[in-house]
């Protein structure tokens, strides 16, 4: 379902993100030199179509990544510390890969870094469904106001906030258009 149009400030485009993109899948093959072991995993709703987006652009330069059996989805739903706030959320698909998690390097996507509860949550998710060697965080954006101590490895874009601000990523796949918007805060 396509979010409504953002209002307030464009701070990357298309070419921005598109950018930012591919510099996170090159951290991580330099990280993890090579593609070996590794497994991609989206975080639905928006780190789904960025973690296939990073996943096709390792494809290109690492023949060898198979998408097919190197790119899955990691519903956290059932995770959250907040369900008794907000108890009704969808469920989302846990999708992994057909060799698993379990010794593999994976590396969880999502689209904004806030607090780091999401994270924590597919960490919880994530050992419900095996036991990486080495499990790392790409973001597209960092915003800050982190309440627990959660640091991404791969970040597209720091972007200092106030915590009244609204970071927004819209995406081609589930908004209809490619932008992160910054909106709300103190006037």
């Amino acid at each position: 379902m396509p979010a409504t149009p953002a209002a307030g400030r464009e701070v990357l485009g298309p070419d921005d993100i598109s950018r930012a993109l591919t510099r996170i899948a090159h951290e991580i093959l330099e990280h993890n030199k090579g593609a070996d072991d590794l497994v991609v995993l989206g975080i639905p709703t928006r780190g789904l179509p960025l973690a296939r987006r990073i996943a096709e652009r390792i494809a290109s330069v690492e023949p060898g990544f198979d998408l097919a059996r190197q790119l899955g989805s990691l519903d956290v739903t059932m995770h959250r510390d907040d369900l008794r706030h907000a108890p009704v959320r969808t469920i989302g698909e846990t999708r992994l890969p057909d060799d698993g998690v379990d010794d593999r390097v994976v590396v969880l996507v999502d689209d904004v870094l806030y607090s780091g509860r999401t994270v924590r949550a597919a960490l919880d998710a994530l050992s419900d469904v095996g036991r990486p060697r080495i499990v790392r965080l790409a973001v597209l954006v960092d915003r800050g106001h982190r309440e627990l101590p959660i640091r991404a490895d791969h970040v597209g874009k720091n972007l200092p906030t106030a915590s009244s601000e609204r970071v927004q990523v819209m995406l081609a796949e589930t908004d209809g258009r490619d932008a992160v918007v910054i909106s709300g805060g103190v006037a």
